[in-house]
């Protein structure tokens, strides 16, 4: 296995994070320091662009920067011109870049930083378009008045986007081809925490999986069953909430919040959630099967997987500096850890957010959230 970081910035902040920043700053504190402003960034959201041998890389940036590409041919990351139309509250794609093949063109939307004092400051999330042949960006519309958006979905079949938002936490339906905005109702209410998952997915029948929270407004608890599964079937006016979500690892009663959601085309539903544990979810039934742990010895994540040309999904697991590559072979319901991320210096790896395969097999996971420097973008060549 041979993995290089990938480094559009590192700046490196010291133990200033646990010292001063953690608990004692807010959104405007960042803007006045011009080290963190600038340099403490993550790479949330990737895609994959074949024609151009390019990474896009959706990046969190308090210096409205949020959007680059690894070119793979020059090794080098590029302005992709986003600059053009960004607004001063755009500050990140989170789990939002998605390629159309009908027209060619990427869809991307914004997500927040600022918290609800500048609620009515910040006009709200955009959807996008990129056209990676003129370099052009479109802003389409900005769904829902100061709410930013979280994730995108395409439905290619049905021309079709759809977006999770945050905060509120409504799920909208964008239709690409008259530009309608669908609000189909609110997922969350806050009151057991943010709702959603790092995304949502379609399986392969154009049915929208994702996860929902009850709010139990007449206790001071949501209780331990709280976080349970929704999906929208195509061409449904209404989201359908299931009762039911991903059974606790310990079989103790309950449900465990979902991270990310998957599809391979093999006739299920995937999820992650609780310390990087899998979950395999009936689409005909909506009933979930716990899979198994990659790592159970300590803090881990399992935020995304991308299917590879072998029959396998392969993804990083980990937490805290402390990553590994994966490898889920979804036929058999078989995983094997295949080593530890960390570039050619002994630098690790932190934690992944996003991954993408490219054609040769190379794997780019998109590095969050890292309180000591500046986020990475890994290349992972399994071996």
């Amino acid at each position: 296995m041979k993995t290089a970081s990938l480094r559009l910035l590192d700046v490196r902040f010291g133990n200033r994070w646990a010292e001063e920043v953690h608990y004692g700053w807010n959104y405007d504190d960042f803007l006045r320091n011009d080290d963190w402003r600038r340099g403490f960034i993550s790479f949330d959201s990737l895609l994959w662009d074949p024609e151009r041998d390019r990474v896009h890389a959706g990046i969190t940036s308090f210096d409205h920067e949020v959007a680059k590409a690894f070119d793979r041919r020059t090794r080098t990351f590029l302005d992709t011109g986003f600059g053009a139309v960004v607004d001063r509250w755009d500050a990140k794609f989170h789990r939002s870049f998605v390629r159309r093949k009908k027209d060619g063109c990427f869809y991307a939307a914004t997500a927040l930083l600022h918290c609800v004092d500048h609620y009515l400051d910040a006009p709200g999330g955009g959807i996008f378009r990129h056209d990676p042949e003129t370099g052009e960006w479109t802003k389409l519309c900005t769904p829902v008045p100061h709410a930013y958006i979280q994730n995108l979905v395409l439905d290619e079949e049905r021309d079709l986007l759809y977006a999770m938002t945050f905060a509120p936490e409504y799920l909208l339906r964008y239709h690409l081809e008259t530009g309608e905005v669908e609000n189909l109702g609110l997922i969350g209410s806050g009151i057991a925490g943010m709702a959603q998952g790092e995304n949502c997915v379609l399986d392969g029948d154009g049915t929208l999986w994702g996860t929902w929270s009850i709010t139990r407004a007449w206790s001071h608890d949501v209780g331990a069953n709280a976080n349970r599964l929704f999906r929208v079937r195509p061409g449904a006016e209404r989201i359908e909430f299931l009762q039911a979500g991903l059974p606790r690892t310990d079989g103790a009663f309950g449900f465990t919040k979902p991270e990310g959601f998957f599809h391979f085309g093999d006739g299920w539903v995937y999820a992650s959630g609780a310390n990087g544990s899998l979950f395999r979810i009936d689409p005909e039934t909506g009933d979930a099967r716990f899979l198994f742990t990659p790592v159970a010895d300590r803090r881990s994540r399992l935020a995304s997987l991308a299917p590879g040309s072998d029959g396998a999904a392969y993804g990083v697991t980990g937490r805290d500096g402390r990553c590994e590559l994966l490898r889920f072979d979804y036929r058999r319901t078989r995983f094997e850890i295949l080593g530890p991320v960390a570039d050619e210096t002994g630098e690790p790896c932190w934690q992944i957010h996003d991954v993408v395969l490219t054609g040769d097999g190379t794997l780019y996971a998109g590095e969050n959230d890292v309180p000591h420097r500046s986020g990475y973008l890994w290349e992972i060549r399994p071996e």
